[in-house]
């Protein structure tokens, strides 16, 4: 049973978003961890540039295309059942990744970490949003963004002493102890929840179109560039054309669509999801691009690559929190807005480097803008999308946008490189693709600023009591337009 009365500031309350924290951490921490090892990878398993885009893009393909499955499962079954099964099946799939001989088993291991992630980002928010009363919700996601973004941040770092120290296997490796930590804590001290009013189904075949249908739309951007004119190319085309076109089709005609389509119709939740895709489309291409080119090409050793990262880190785990409980009280509209315009600076700041900048002058200023625009967007974009749906969708709402983040991190890794001729000259295609990426922030603060309201929720409970025998909040909520 849920408590649905958890206060932020609690133990019971700590519990529980160090649990969310822990599980979502490392699927959010494998997804840049990796960013510092493509170089040792490279030369270890003899990868080229495109067999490094699938090492990053095959974990985000599994992970953004089941996501939604996987928030589905938790509603259904139990958010805290369905989170534990993720964890075990993410630390299986990493120690195949460390035993990996060949970048194909390395592909195809990331890409089965990634559907155990499926299961672990949408299950950690949901149950956040299903523990905490509505007050403390704000503080509670603030909390959980900046530490779960936290993770990300640190990731080159961490990367970079592992494979410095020893290798790039225990980047993965890692994994193991933190996820049965997570287990542990997630057993003894998190509340079950499930939407008791689901229909007991899962789109399974949804899940598999948008697979099929990214898949071929992503190998094709990947691989084109190679042999545009190729068969294979024309086949993988068509193959992600028909299956994307059948996603739709489906989710239309389903009873229980693993994408309610009628969501989309609040200005909010769309709005805020196009805010995610142009913002995590610029920081993919980011962390994909800046610790590979430090090292390449300005001699940073893995570690000290890692590190350039570190005051993201501290921006975030100072700030995210507050930026969470600001947005509670003004509204979400403009930290959303001004916060990617400000990341879209950092990211312009950060496309001159080469080789003779100096940390201080030419690194240092691009990573704080970066971190202070992650720190006042993040918190306040995942509040407003959680807003704008009701608390019994609360694990499909959440994987819609992370959904959305992925997928958008994924095509943009795919097409801004090649876009900016990164495969003819590195130095000038880095400095394209950033610009490119800073532009793509800034539309995401437009986006934001024409489509997020300006009035901050105003929750007001109903007549319906909040009750130990409620497994989803009972308190509902009606909010300022």
């Amino acid at each position: 049973m849920t408590d649905p009365a958890l206060a932020f500031g609690t133990s019971k309350g700590r519990w529980v978003i160090g649990a969310a924290v822990l599980g979502s951490g490392i699927a959010f921490l494998d997804g840049t961890v990796v960013n510092a090892a493509l170089p040792a990878i490279a030369d270890d398993l003899d990868a080229g540039l495109s067999a490094l885009q699938w090492t990053l893009t095959g974990y985000l393909l599994t992970l953004g295309s089941l996501i939604v499955v996987g928030g589905s499962l938790g509603d259904l079954y139990g958010r805290r059942r369905v989170f534990v099964a993720g964890l075990a099946a993410f630390a299986v799939a990493s120690l195949g990744c460390a035993m990996a001989q060949t970048s194909a088993m390395l592909i195809a291991a990331r890409c089965a970490q990634g559907a155990a992630a499926a299961a672990l980002v949408p299950g950690s928010l949901a149950l956040i949003s299903a523990s905490f009363r509505v007050e403390d919700r704000g503080r509670a996601i603030g909390a959980w963004s900046g530490l779960a973004g936290i993770s990300t941040a640190i990731g080159p770092f961490l990367g970079g002493w592992l494979i410095d120290s020893v290798s790039w296997r225990l980047v993965f490796v890692i994994n193991l102890p933190l996820a049965a930590i997570a287990i542990v804590v997630t057993l003894r001290h998190v509340p079950e929840s499930r939407d008791e009013d689901a229909v007991r189904h899962v789109d399974v075949l949804g899940g598999v179109t948008l697979s099929v249908g990214l898949a071929g739309v992503v190998y094709a951007l990947i691989e084109g560039p190679a042999d545009a004119s190729g068969p294979v190319i024309a086949v993988a085309v068509a193959i992600g054309i028909i299956g994307l076109a059948a996603f739709v089709i489906i989710e239309k005609r389903s009873r229980q669509p693993m994408v309610p389509l009628e969501v989309f119709r609040s200005r909010q939740f769309s709005g805020a999801n196009a805010v995610t895709v142009a913002v995590y489309a610029a920081l993919g291409v980011a962390m994909f691009l800046v610790v590979v080119h430090l090292q390449t090409n300005l001699g940073y050793s893995a570690l000290s690559a890692g590190a350039s990262l570190l005051p993201v880190t501290l921006i975030m785990l100072t700030l995210s929190s507050q930026a969470g409980a600001l947005a509670q009280r003004i509204g979400p509209r403009w930290p959303m807005t001004i916060g990617p315009v400000i990341v879209g600076a950092g990211l312009a700041t950060l496309s001159p480097i080469d080789r003779g900048s100096s940390y201080l002058t030419g690194v240092l200023p691009g990573m704080v803008a970066f971190g202070l625009g992650l720190a006042i967007t993040v918190a306040p974009l995942t509040a407003a999308v959680l807003a704008a749906v009701d608390d019994h969708h609360a694990g499909v709402g959440s994987a819609i946008n992370n959904a959305a983040a992925r997928i958008a991190s994924l095509l943009a890794i795919a097409v801004v490189p090649a876009v900016a001729g990164l495969s003819d000259d590195f130095v000038e295609g880095y400095r394209k693709a950033l610009l490119i990426s800073a532009g793509l922030s800034v539309v995401g603060g437009l986006i934001a600023y024409l489509t997020i309201r300006t009035a901050a929720p105003v929750e007001t409970p109903a007549h319906v009591p909040v009750g130990p025998s409620c497994h989803e909040p009972c308190v509902k909520t009606r909010q300022a337009a």
